[in-house]
């Protein structure tokens, strides 16, 4: 094996582990409120966008629209969401965070957002900024060749 695809293979396998152990301890938090990551997405989403249209909502937290009516049906049974139809166009159906939705994503935020402070730590400020460049960049370069 040559040296060019020896480091492609390490970088890919660091970066997936070190995701794997980053989801899974950021998981942690939220599936201890009985909430699981997609459904945790779609509520921050809501929560920091305002009402969206499901068909974004599958867009933005990167999952597929089949996949993305049963996370808002479970949702919407949980009385944390609710579904907005579209007048104009019956195509068109928006999802809203209720009252009781905000009380808890409100009360779960702070940690997550200091959970992910904290597990992003181990990186300096000016690591952490030349991560996000490359991530970027690498992420840019695999969407430019499909």
């Amino acid at each position: 094996m040559d040296e060019k695809t020896e480091r492609a293979l390490k970088l890919f396998i660091v970066l997936s582990r070190a995701s794997k152990v980053i989801l899974e301890e950021a998981n942690k938090l939220i599936e201890k409120h009985s909430l699981n990551p997609t459904e945790f997405a779609v509520l921050e989403l809501l929560y920091h966008k305002g009402e969206q249209p499901i068909q974004k909502i599958g867009q933005k937290i990167l999952m597929q629209s089949g996949s993305m009516t049963y996370v808002v049906d479970k949702l919407e049974k949980k009385e944390l969401l609710k579904r907005i139809f579209c007048e104009r166009d019956k195509r068109v159906t928006y999802v809203s965070i209720t009252d009781k939705g905000m009380e808890l994503i409100t009360s779960i935020f702070p940690e997550h957002q200091s959970n992910i402070v904290s597990l992003m730590s181990g990186l300096s400020e000016d690591e952490q900024n030349d991560a996000i460049d490359l991530l970027r960049k690498l992420g840019l370069s695999v969407k430019d060749l499909s």
